[in-house]
């Protein structure tokens, strides 16, 4: 049974027995539980640990679980509603309403209820995560000297002289901020390059939790359309033309969502067409390290070969380790990179101490490359799996990009199949995909699917989520 499940098993469980106990009664200790249940004492522990956090019991160390006292009679509801006018008020002055939709980000970060297949994941299953190698980094981190005291605000020297050996060309450890995780660094990077009200150029499609940064902060994302070799540069000269952006927001490496790699020539051109516009180039390197196993040498990071100053890089160990192992960095030269470290340090003041020096310990350990290796190797399989899957079993869905690295697939709805509809039906059915809409800023061209496979346990699952995906269709198309 999977942890998750069963530790909601055993809480719900040991909610329906609490009316046997008075309150302040003790309940059976945690071994008895497990042998009980049989079930493992960490779920005994969770189990406990929810229901303490809700309130029904409390759990003294070294003399185990009680059930609480009753709980004080809950307080008058108040009246929110005056919040409506003073929220709406708020916009009216502003040429852009800075409105929060976190809608397209919680598909990937909120998990799908139990048996339901998670085809619409973010980050890597759990038996992909370096646990064992991210628990021994901690452990270390938590024994170096000073690994509790105050950080630089800038990131620790030797953690930002890594990601500058990462990123190549010539960018230095100076010209680099650690940050907690790519998102933050996407959020302070719009904010120090964009002022409010004005546009920025995205690439369509792309990644939600940009456009939800940029809405948020008052700016109007412009789509600049991209086909299999990334951002059509004749079409980002017009947009920089048309609309007199001064930010483009671009992923080069395994574009989110249609897996592209911006190819050859164009690398330049983007390049040169920002810095022609006055504009900075916002490179979003979120995937380096979920390189497939077939993929071959990549192209290096836009900024290794930008000495100007056009590019502003981010990237994250993030999404190649663990959601919660949320260290990063901001790299970028001249004057601007000032701006970024006044909004970061404003915003944050640093990143905790203890998980940076986690990041150093895992990085420089023996297990993180090979770590790599096998991420890269799994994704590979996996990828080859499901892409077998749904060529056999949804030949209607069109897959025009099979990618060489990132975590999913992104497939062209045929006409008459409602994007909406198949959302809520795939889901009805046990298999949760992401839709597409949330990944463009202006009306799609067709209705798209994402799946995932990174999320997934594996073969199996992924067999079996097609399966339930085919099946949706079919009852939409019945």
């Amino acid at each position: 049974m999977h942890e998750r499940s069963s530790v909601g098993e055993l809480a719900n469980s040991l909610r329906a027995e609490l009316n046997r106990y008075s309150p302040g009664g003790k309940l059976p200790s945690s071994r008895a539980l497990v042998e009980r249940y049989r079930v493992s004492p960490v779920t005994v522990t969770r189990a406990l640990a929810q229901l303490a956090a809700e309130g029904l019991v409390v759990t003294r160390p070294g003399a185990g679980a009680f059930r609480a006292e009753p709980r004080p009679p809950a307080p008058v509801t108040g009246d929110t509603s005056w919040q409506e006018v003073t929220l709406s008020a708020d916009t009216a002055t502003e040429l852009v309403p800075r409105a929060v939709d976190a809608s397209g980000v919680l598909v990937t970060l909120s998990p799908p209820p139990p048996g339901v297949v998670e085809f619409n994941g973010g980050y890597l299953h759990p038996s992909l995560q370096p646990e064992r190698a991210m628990a021994a980094a901690l452990a270390r981190a938590g024994r170096r000297p000073g690994a509790w005291g105050r950080p630089p605000t800038d990131g620790l020297p030797e953690l930002r002289q890594w990601f500058a050996r990462e990123i190549g060309g010539t960018v230095t450890a100076a010209e680099v901020l650690v940050t907690a995780g790519g998102q933050s660094a996407i959020t302070t990077a719009l904010r120090a390059l964009a002022p409010p009200g004005s546009p920025v150029l995205v690439e369509s499609p792309t990644y939600p939790g940009m456009l939800a940064v940029a809405r948020a902060s008052g700016l109007r994302p412009v789509p600049v359309p991209a086909d299999a070799d990334g951002v059509r540069p004749e079409l980002l000269e017009a947009a920089f033309r048309a609309t007199g952006a001064r930010v483009l927001v671009c992923q080069p490496l395994f574009q989110n969502p249609t897996g592209a790699v911006l190819r050859g020539e164009r690398r330049g051109e983007v390049v040169r067409i920002a810095r022609a516009a006055g504009a900075f180039v916002i490179e979003d390197d979120f995937a380096r390290r979920l390189v497939h196993e077939d993929a071959g040498p990549l192209p290096a990071p836009l900024a290794a070969e930008d000495p100007d100053g056009v590019v502003v890089h981010v990237c994250s160990l993030t999404k190649a380790t663990s959601p919660s192992l949320r260290v990063g960095a901001l790299a970028a030269r001249g004057p601007v990179l000032e701006r970024l470290r006044a909004i970061q340090v404003v915003d944050s003041f640093f990143v905790p101490r203890p998980l940076q020096e986690a990041a150093l310990e895992l990085v420089g350990s023996p297990a993180w490359n090979r770590h790599l290796r096998a991420v890269s190797q799994e994704l590979k399989s996996r990828r080859d799996t499901m892409t077998a899957a749904v060529v056999r079993h949804l030949p209607e869905l069109a897959l025009p990009h099979v990618p060489a690295g990132g975590y999913h697939l992104w497939l062209r709805l045929p006409g008459g199949l409602s994007e909406p509809a198949l959302h809520a039906t795939a889901l009805r059915t046990g298999v949760a995909v992401a839709p597409g809409r949330p990944y463009f800023c202006a009306e799609p061209p067709a209705g798209h699917l994402r799946l995932s496979f990174a999320g997934v346990a594996g073969p199996t699952e992924i067999a079996e989520g097609v399966r339930r995906l085919r099946a949706a269709v079919d009852e939409l198309t019945a």
